[in-house]
């Protein structure tokens, strides 16, 4: 089962960014489960959407152990990212295409409110967030980022473009800023345009009682797409964290599995990252 979840290649990248353990200063105690058996078991609550205390006993550690792992790896640097080396995996042979990004969001209901969250104008005012999600040209996601669901779409739009890393890329230095952003009329704002602007990002933003809907989706369909792949944890079908941090690093896991599909269905790339 822990092969099955974490191959070696996945286990590889994640490596990379797992933090160290802590320190055990009294010396002598209990045997501390591996972290590749962990990360299994994370992987598991993510794509299953089970409870903490679902988790089958085959894993090894509790449900309860593994939930405290869980905290201590999303301290860790970079929490709430796709991991650096899974997206250089994918730019060192050219597995991103920057020439076009889209924008967007999906929102779900939080069950126990908590943070980031608000009344969502979409579900009679009930409690939920937001994923918000930058993808290239193919639909794989280079910056994720959650909200309260009463959030405008807007206001996510400057934090998230910040928020891309920067990516190794086949030649020349790493890169971060996409050629093109497409963006549904929910960022039909001018400052949007001007910030876009001055960073040498072309804008593609559907304006309000302007353009048909009819032919709004030609390039954005790719991120919408990706909001479905992301039902694929059914941990993101509702918003069971009270705390942000467990949410967006949820969104994260989920991100990451769906980079690593395209990575290792390309020879040579995850010897190619970092």
């Amino acid at each position: 089962m822990v092969e099955r979840l974490v191959p070696d290649e996945l286990w590889d990248l994640f490596q990379r960014v797992v933090p160290p353990a802590p320190s055990r200063p009294q010396g002598d105690g209990r045997r501390r489960y591996g972290d590749r058996e962990v990360l299994a078991a994370i992987v598991f609550v993510a794509t299953s959407g089970c409870t903490w205390r679902q988790l089958p006993p085959s894993f090894g550690p509790s449900g309860p152990t593994a939930h405290r792992r869980f905290t201590e790896f999303e301290q860790g640097p970079g929490v709430g990212e796709i991991p650096p080396p899974v997206l250089d995996g994918l730019g060192a042979l050219g597995g991103l295409d920057w020439s076009r990004c889209a924008i967007d969001s999906v929102n779900m209901r939080a069950m126990k409110k908590g943070e980031l969250t608000g009344p969502n104008p979409v579900d009679r005012g009930k409690y939920g967030s937001k994923i918000h999600l930058i993808t290239e040209r193919s639909g794989l996601p280079i910056s994720v980022g959650i909200s309260g669901a009463n959030l405008h779409d807007s206001q996510a739009l400057i934090p998230l473009v910040c928020g891309i890393p920067p990516i190794r890329s086949r030649r020349g230095p790493r890169r971060r800023r996409p050629a093109k952003l497409h963006a549904d009329k929910g960022y039909d704002y001018n400052h949007l345009r001007r910030w876009l602007a001055l960073r040498g990002i072309t804008h593609r933003i559907a304006r309000k009682g302007v353009e048909s809907s009819q032919r709004l989706g030609r390039h954005r369909w790719t991120v919408e797409r990706t909001m479905a792949w992301l039902a694929g944890c059914r941990r993101l079908h509702r918003r069971h964290e009270r705390k942000s941090e467990h949410f967006l690093a949820f969104a994260s896991i989920a991100c990451t599995l769906i980079c690593y599909r395209r990575l290792k269905t390309t020879p040579g790339a995850v010897e190619a990252a970092p």
